[in-house]
C-alpha cells in the first residue's frame, strides 16, 4: 500500500501549476470536444472516441500546444475499469468454459500476427530484429518497450508503433464492422441514463468499486492495475448479484472523450517526417492485423456458436479499454471481449520476452517486467 500512496501522492503534486501543462490540456480537451461534436454531428462510428482521438493526433502533427500528461490517463482508466465491470453477469461463470474454443483460436491468432508483423517490420520497415520484434508483438505498449530497451532495442520506435497500431485499429475497425455487418455505429448516444438520474446509491457503489478496486490491483500487483482492479472488484459484485449499478451515459462520453485525447497526444514532440513514416508502416501492420482478424474470426465463428463481430472485437489487438468500449458501444458480450483481451495482454507479458531469446538467439535471459 505504501506503493499506492507514493503513487497517489506523485500524482496529486503533478498537477500542480507550474508542474502540469494545464493550458495545453485545457486546449487539448477543447480539441477534443470539437472533435468529438464533429464525428457526432457527420454521424461517424463511435464519435466520442475517434473524434477527439483524431482531431488529437492532427493537433499533435500541426505541431499545436497541446498535451495530456500519463498523470491524467490513470483516474479515467479507473473509471473505465469500473464502467467494463458492470457488463459483467451472474452466468459468467457458467458461460467462461463455452469460450475455450474462442480463446484457443485466439492463441493460434496471436502466433501468426505476430510472426507477419515482425517480419513486416524487419524486412519493409527495415527495423533491427530487436526493434522489429517487440514492435510487431500484438498488444502491451509498456512492457513490450521497458523489455525491447533492456533488450537493446529502439524503445521511442516501439512505442510510437504500438500508438500508432492502437490508433489505426480503433479508429478503421468500427468502420470494417460497419461495413461488413451492416451495423449502423454512428449517432447513438451511449448506453446508460442520466447523471441527473442516477440514484445516489448508484454514485456510492460506482466511487467504492473503483477505490476498493485500486487497492486490490495494487495488492495482487496487476498489470494495468487502475483497471484491471476496478474492473475486478465491480465484476465480483455483479456476478454475486451484489448490486446492478451502471455508469451514467455522461460518464461513458466522459472516458471515452478522455481515452481519445490520451491518445492523440501520445505523437506530441514527435517530428512530423517521424510521425509520417510510422504512420505509414503503422497501415501496413493494421492491414496485417485486420486481415488476420477478420479471417480468424469467419474462421471461429464457422467453427463455433460465436457471431463473427464479437470475435473481432476479441481479436482485435486495439487494446484493451479501448475495444471494451467499442463492444459496450455496439451492445456485444463486454465480459467476452474483455477476457480474450485480458488473456492476450498477458499471454505477450509473459511470453514475448523467454520467445524472444528462443527464437532470435537472445542469450541475455528473460527479465520479468512489472
Amino acid at each position: 500500500m505504501r506503493a499506492l500512496w507514493h503513487q497517489t501522492r506523485n500524482g496529486i503534486a503533478a498537477l500542480k501549476p507550474g508542474s502540469f501543462p494545464w493550458g495545453r490540456f485545457a486546449l487539448a480537451m477543447l480539441i477534443g470536444i470539437a472533435g468529438g461534436w464533429g464525428f457526432a454531428s457527420l454521424r461517424l462510428p463511435l464519435p466520442w472516441m475517434l473524434g477527439p482521438m483524431s482531431a488529437c493526433t492532427l493537433a499533435a502533427v500541426l505541431g499545436l500546444p497541446v498535451a495530456a500528461p500519463p498523470v491524467i490517463r490513470p483516474p479515467m482508466t479507473l473509471v473505465i475499469g469500473v464502467l467494463l465491470g458492470t457488463a459483467f453477469k451472474p452466468d459468467f461463470f457458467h458461460q467462461f468454459p463455452q469460450w475455450l474454443p474462442a480463446l484457443a483460436g485466439l492463441v493460434v491468432f496471436m502466433a501468426v500476427s505476430a510472426l507477419a508483423c515482425v517480419t513486416f517490420f524487419r524486412r519493409v520497415g527495415g527495423f533491427d530484429r530487436t526493434t522489429a520484434y517487440f514492435a510487431g508483438m500484438p498488444g502491451g505498449l509498456v512492457e513490450m518497450v521497458t523489455v525491447g530497451e533492456e533488450r537493446g532495442g529502439d524503445g521511442r520506435m516501439i512505442a510510437l508503433v504500438h500508438s500508432a497500431r492502437i490508433l489505426l485499429v480503433v479508429m478503421t475497425l468500427p468502420f470494417a464492422i460497419q461495413m461488413m455487418a451492416g451495423i449502423q455505429l454512428g449517432g447513438r448516444r451511449p448506453a446508460g441514463i442520466s447523471i441527473v438520474d442516477t440514484p445516489l446509491v448508484s454514485d456510492l457503489w460506482l466511487v467504492g468499486c473503483g477505490i476498493v478496486g485500486l487497492f486490490v490491483g495494487q495488492l495482487l500487483r496487476m498489470p494495468a492495475k487502475f483497471l484491471l482492479g476496478p474492473m475486478l472488484v465491480t465484476a465480483v459484485v455483479h456476478i454475486a448479484g451484489l448490486a446492478t449499478f451502471s455508469p451514467p451515459s455522461e460518464v461513458i462520453i466522459m472516458a471515452q472523450l478522455v481515452l481519445g485525447v490520451t491518445i492523440g497526444c501520445r505523437f506530441v514532440g514527435t517530428p512530423p517526417r517521424e510521425i509520417g513514416r510510422i504512420l505509414g508502416l503503422s497501415v501496413g501492420s493494421t492491414i496485417i492485423l485486420l486481415f488476420f482478424t477478420v479471417i480468424f474470426a469467419l474462421l471461429i465463428s464457422r467453427m463455433t456458436d460465436f457471431g463473427v463481430v464479437p470475435l473481432m472485437l476479441a481479436y482485435a489487438a486495439g487494446g484493451l479499454a479501448e475495444m471494451s468500449l467499442i463492444a459496450l458501444a455496439l451492445h456485444v458480450e463486454v465480459a467476452f471481449v474483455a477476457a480474450h483481451h485480458i488473456v492476450r495482454i498477458f499471454l505477450v507479458m509473459v511470453g514475448a520476452g523467454p520467445l524472444f531469446g528462443v527464437f532470435l538467439g537472445d542469450d541475455t535471459g528473460a527479465e520479468a517486467s512489472d
